[in-house]
């Protein structure tokens, strides 16, 4: 999400953990130079952060750019199904990649020739129902719901760091907190909250659940557990590239997936915050937080909820500067993204992209259900409005 421009005060940091390990998070991220780091702070203006600069990764020190081998966590199998029910075709494709509009971020620049190839995606985010699903049989353990390892932890610490409280080293995941009043914009800790206990199935903590929930999309998900669903299910995460050319549903130079209008012009066509951000939610689209798939209309490919509702993994590292390299004359095709993350508003954390807005999107605080916004976070991280769908590159 986007602040809103007239916000010019740097976001404090307040994940747990970076304050903790505060030496460590200050020794630098391993390969990242002090050049790299003045290069790429040039694409991070104070007037435009965003809404998860400070959003705080669980286990903020995890070696820079390390794949997950999702192995580790659970035997899982690929699903024995070969049909891709409950997907979409969503044709080849050249379009122009990036930023539409004056909402855009500094990282949505330059606007870029990108070429994908065809390829099925499921026609709404993963819900509850599907995740419950592959959890009963693979019996999978989310991150959310996993306590943290200090004798892991502390090996990618300096020697000699301490031990935090043992009130701190619990299952947890984020859970945004309405404040009773409005609040300056400057500070996400005064509506996002560690809470023990919250987890997919108990999505606000515990004595929360997801009875009545069950076709809502699926959250407190980390991007290792969406690669463990995708992997059962025999898919895959989109890239980045995918999600954008799916999201545009072929209309060239769009802001929004369905088209240029204000998102809360005529009838509603997301699920998205109305009144006053992050204290006053009128409700107007019928939904406080996450609404049932298929609420609203799909866009020209036939896709639910490719704007708000819950942020979307992406399969790609990110980088501030990742379309930088990316631009050229003749287009690129089916981009990957970049081989490192490099993020220098948290140089010591590697992230991975989410995309699509969620229901906590506001124009008077961010834009983020439009096509070309970005967003970030540690792949460990699960937060209350973050989910995902998958791709198939099956015929």
């Amino acid at each position: 999400m986007l602040m809103n421009s007239k916000v010019k005060i740097i976001v404090n940091t307040f994940s747990l953990y970076s304050l903790l390990f505060l030496a460590a998070c200050q020794s630098g991220q391993e390969g990242t130079t002090t050049e790299e780091v003045k290069n790429t702070a040039s694409l991070v203006a104070t007037d435009t952060l965003s809404c998860h600069s400070t959003i705080p990764s669980r286990f903020p020190v995890q070696q820079a750019n390390q794949m997950v081998d999702i192995e580790k966590n659970t035997d899982i199998q690929t699903a024995d199904e070969d049909s891709p029910a409950g997907m979409v075709w969503i044709p080849a494709g050249t379009f122009q990649m990036g930023a539409d509009n004056k909402e855009a971020r500094q990282d949505e620049f330059p606007k870029h020739k990108v070429s994908v190839d065809g390829f099925w995606m499921d026609e709404h985010e993963v819900t509850n129902t599907q995740f419950a699903e592959f959890v009963k049989v693979t019996g999978y353990i989310t991150t959310a719901e996993r306590k943290p390892e200090w004798e892991e932890i502390k090996k990618q610490l300096p020697p000699g760091t301490p031990k935090p409280a043992d009130d701190v080293l619990v299952a947890s995941s984020l859970v945004f907190t309405a404040p009773a009043q409005p609040v300056a914009l400057n500070n996400v800790a005064q509506w996002w909250t560690w809470v023990a206990g919250a987890d997919w199935r108990h999505p606000e903590g515990p004595g929360s659940n997801i009875t009545g929930k069950e076709q809502h999309p699926v959250v407190h998900v980390s991007w290792d557990d969406a690669v463990a669903y995708a992997k059962w299910a025999g898919k895959r995460l989109p890239t980045e590239a995918e999600w954008e050319w799916a999201a545009r549903g072929g209309v060239e130079n769009a802001v929004y997936p369905w088209g240029n209008e204000g998102v809360e012009t005529g009838t509603f066509k997301a699920n998205t915050w109305q009144g006053h951000f992050p204290d006053h939610n009128t409700v107007k689209d019928q939904f406080y937080s996450t609404a049932p798939v298929k609420s609203f209309k799909a866009n020209n490919f036939g896709l639910y909820d490719m704007a708000g509702n819950v942020w979307e993994w992406c399969s790609d590292f990110y980088r501030a500067d990742y379309y930088q390299t990316a631009n050229r004359p003749e287009g690129i095709k089916n981009p990957k993204g970049p081989t490192q993350s490099f993020d220098p508003e948290e140089p010591t954390v590697p992230k991975r992209v989410q995309r699509g807005g969620s229901y906590l999107c506001h124009d008077s605080y961010c834009s983020s259900y439009r096509n070309s916004a970005r967003m970030k976070s540690s792949p460990d991280n699960g937060l209350s409005h973050t989910g995902f769908r998958c791709v198939s590159d099956k015929r």
